[in-house]
């Protein structure tokens, strides 16, 4: 099969990687890609939100299936140009991909669905948003409704912090995607990721992880796109999982079907869990980042034939197998992150590092400048590794980063912590 898989990050590296494991994979190309996606795939310059552009391209190399990483296309519409031009297409449509795109709509149809979820608020105005915090108290927290990156959440200490928040927001910080704000209950307990392919009707689920979203040790400091993650993830017992699927999953993928927008692939289900109840936070219609990094080692070549299933809407008569293994990642991050940081700092030490079933380094912000890779993004690599049991595979990820010379560049040392204590 002629595979086309579009985004320039750590899990389109990670994707990548997976795919090309798998025999069924004659040719793969990566729009755009970056440095480390260049030394296992054809790397092509597109504009990925442009569906016109992507679809032409893909019938002019005769690609049998789109993969689509990010959740920008998908909120453009590119799946949908594709499919109408006959295309196999992994990702939600344009509809259905408003579960990540509006905040306000996911919670409008966990409402319908009867979902848990955090108790909210959903305002168009700066005043009525600070009225309502004002009322509910501290700690609260308060999203741009719209697609910010991963960067729209603030989880306010205090009502002053709240309400700067909003007026941030409200003042463009997060361009379009802060014209509308969703103000939420902050929810105590043990956050956890949980991926589910969906083909409509049928949800198989694929795997669980934690993800580190602050940018400091212990948890602290600013919300990132990911600081590092790891799989499986301890909380998300057999009976957490479950519920998750009955209470939570099932019935807002019914919802979704008895509104005419049946959801096809991936999603990402951030949970809370206290005392054995998951409450949804957030859905994405994409894998995470860094969390699709350790689901694609643990996984490998068979994440293209789920993929390929559920494009196809097999997902019935599909399983996944799973070994007893663990796997860990790493985010290596620019110095200012998630603030300002350099651009253009060269790397080195990439190709000493080893790579093989156990250890790769997934680049994310990375390109190629003559012989050198540098830097191009705020989260530029992710150190991941597998292992019989996690703190192996903490070890192993860890003796990845440490390897690489980076004097511009950070990463957190305690990725994990939760489970090894």
């Amino acid at each position: 099969m002629n595979i086309l898989i579009l985004g320039s990050g750590g899990r389109e590296h990670a994707l990548a990687w997976a795919t090309m494991q798998n025999p069924k994979c004659d040719k793969l190309i990566v729009a755009p890609g970056n440095a480390g996606i260049a030394q296992i795939a054809e790397c092509a310059a597109l504009d990925i939100e442009d569906s016109g552009v992507v679809a032409e391209f893909a019938s002019e190399n005769a690609i049998d299936l789109v993969i689509i990483g990010p959740e920008a296309p998908l909120a453009a519409g590119v799946g949908d140009r594709l499919r109408d031009a006959g295309l196999l297409v992994f990702g939600p449509s344009a509809a259905a991909a408003r579960l990540e795109a509006s905040k306000s709509f996911t919670k409008e149809i966990c409402d319908a669905a009867g979902a848990p979820t955090a108790a909210y608020g959903h305002f168009t105005d700066a005043e009525a948003a600070k009225a309502y915090v004002r009322d509910q108290g501290a700690p609260i927290v308060v999203k741009a409704d719209g697609l910010a990156a991963g960067k729209g959440v603030i989880i306010a200490e205090t009502v002053a912090e709240a309400e700067a928040a909003i007026d941030d927001m409200f003042g463009g910080a997060f361009g379009g995607a802060g014209a509308e704000v969703v103000i939420e209950e902050f929810m105590t307990g043990e956050e956890a990721s949980f991926f589910v392919l969906v083909d409509g009707e049928t949800c198989l689920p694929i795997g669980t992880a934690q993800d580190h979203k602050r940018v400091g040790e212990g948890d602290t400091g600013l919300n990132t796109g990911g600081m590092g993650a790891y799989s499986p993830a301890p909380v998300m017992t057999d009976a957490v999982t479950q519920k998750a699927l009955d209470e939570i999953v099932r019935p807002t993928m019914s919802e979704m079907v008895q509104r005419g927008m049946p959801y096809q692939g991936v999603l990402y289900v951030g949970l809370m869990i206290e005392n054995g109840q998951p409450r949804l936070v957030e859905y994405n219609v994409r894998f995470g980042d860094p969390e699709c990094q350790v689901l694609m080692m643990r996984l490998g070549a068979q994440a293209f034939d789920l993929m390929h299933a559920c494009a196809e809407s097999r997902l019935a008569d599909t399983g996944v197998t799973w070994a007893d293994d663990h796997a860990m990642t790493v985010v290596l991050a620019a110095k200012g992150y998630p603030g300002s940081y350099a651009k253009g700092t060269v790397i080195g030490g990439l190709s000493d590092l080893p790579e093989d079933s156990f250890h790769q380094m997934f680049h994310a912000g990375t390109r190629r400048d003559g012989e050198s890779v540098v830097a191009s993004g705020g989260r530029v690599l992710n150190a991941t590794a597998r292992g019989a049991t996690l703190a192996e595979a903490q070890q192993r990820a860890y003796s990845l980063a440490d390897a690489v010379d980076w004097s511009d560049g950070f990463f957190r040392r305690d990725i994990g912590w939760r489970a090894l204590g």
